[in-house]
């Protein structure tokens, strides 16, 4: 049975994104629900990787190393570069005690990896020496063979030790070739890295000054719901006016039955003026009178006529102010909709903004 090759160190959950190739700078999700985020010892490879699947999609195979940094953007976010996958990933966690824990986990297994690094060039320099020593040694033995035996002995002791000697170097031709391309594969990784910052330190600057034009179009829209508040308090008082308008109108309209109402009985009386004006003969002496009363009443009732027209002219003209009031109310209350809405959409759009940060 073979020895087991990827050896689970810690297991989370978080939601996982990569950073955009084409901008650099937003954030692509690769999971669309957090997925499970373990470290890994690769025993074949003497290595640490961070791996998620998400089905059968590996989202995540990052290998760490020692240069790698992990660093928390936010109180449930942090980020690290992968120069080898040419991409930067990050991590959203549901709190800021599971970001603490993967960050500190990040870091031991970050310190495991430059330690077996570090064993790793000691094997190579020990066996270095080691091929270096048993290439001193074995002229000498080869010597005292010559000397001591016959060509045989010669030919039995000599071969082997030469081939062992041949085999420790080209071993070591090989782990030294192998370290000269780490070592480049680890320059090129650091500034890489380095770029990668760089990057980050750009998109972030450019994430504050967005940040900042964002507060300045909340504090105009703020300044500008004041306004229309006031637009609202003036409107509202517009509108009691009108109410107070209506009780006008209702007190005229009231007025206006009033004078109805003593015009009929005006005329009533004149009615009666007239019959007893036909009845009784003998009060044609007072019929002078009469018809002086009755010319007073008649003018009396053209000027309530008119008054009747005028009120009810004022009355018309009130209508009118009160329709196009309503108009103007009904407008306004539109814009205000309008402007709520957009409010509301920005609003939306900032909460956006700050859990993308």
């Amino acid at each position: 049975m073979g020895r087991k090759k990827l050896i689970p160190i810690f297991t989370t959950r978080a939601h996982v994104f990569q950073i955009d190739p084409s901008t650099k700078k937003n954030w692509v999700p690769a999971s669309k629900q957090a997925v499970t985020v373990s470290y890994f010892y690769d025993s074949t490879r003497n290595s640490y990787r961070i791996i998620s699947v998400d089905g059968a999609k590996v989202i995540i195979n990052s290998t760490i190393t020692p240069n790698m940094t992990f660093t928390k953007t936010s109180q449930k976010f942090g980020q690290w570069a992968d120069s080898r996958a040419n991409t930067v990933f990050g991590l959203g966690f549901p709190s800021e005690q599971q970001l603490t824990k993967f960050a500190e986990k990040f870091q031991e297994v970050k310190e495991a990896a430059k330690l077996a690094r570090d064993r790793s060039q000691e094997k190579i320099e020990t066996s270095s020496n080691h091929s270096q020593e048993s290439g001193r040694e074995t002229p000498s033995s080869t010597r005292a063979s010559s000397v001591n035996g016959t060509d045989d002995e010669k030919a039995s002791h000599g071969g082997p030790a030469e081939a062992h000697l041949k085999s420790e170097n080209d071993k070591l031709k090989i782990a030294l070739a192998q370290s000269s391309s780490n070592v480049k594969k680890w320059e090129t990784e650091l500034q890489t890295l380095r770029e990668s910052n760089a990057r980050l330190t750009t998109a972030l600057q450019e994430s504050a000054a967005s940040i900042e034009h964002w507060k300045k179009q909340f504090s105009a829209c703020k300044e500008e719901n004041d306004q229309l508040r006031s637009k609202i308090e003036e409107l509202e008082e517009q509108c009691n006016e009108i109410n107070k308008e209506k009780e006008r109108n209702a007190q005229l309209s009231r007025r206006l039955q009033e004078l109805e109402t003593e015009l009929q009985d005006k005329e009533l009386e004149l009615e009666e003026l007239r019959k007893q004006g036909e009845i009784i003969p003998q009060l044609m002496s007072e019929c002078e009178s009469v018809s002086q009363q009755l010319q007073a009443a008649e003018k009396k009732n053209k000027d309530l006529e008119e008054k009747v027209r005028t009120l009810r002219t004022e009355v018309e003209e009130s209508k009118h102010r009160q329709t196009n009031l309503k108009t103007e109310l009904k407008n306004f209350l539109d814009v205000l909709d309008g402007k709520i809405d957009e409010l509301h959409d920005f609003r939306q759009g900032l909460s956006k903004l700050g859990v993308d940060d």
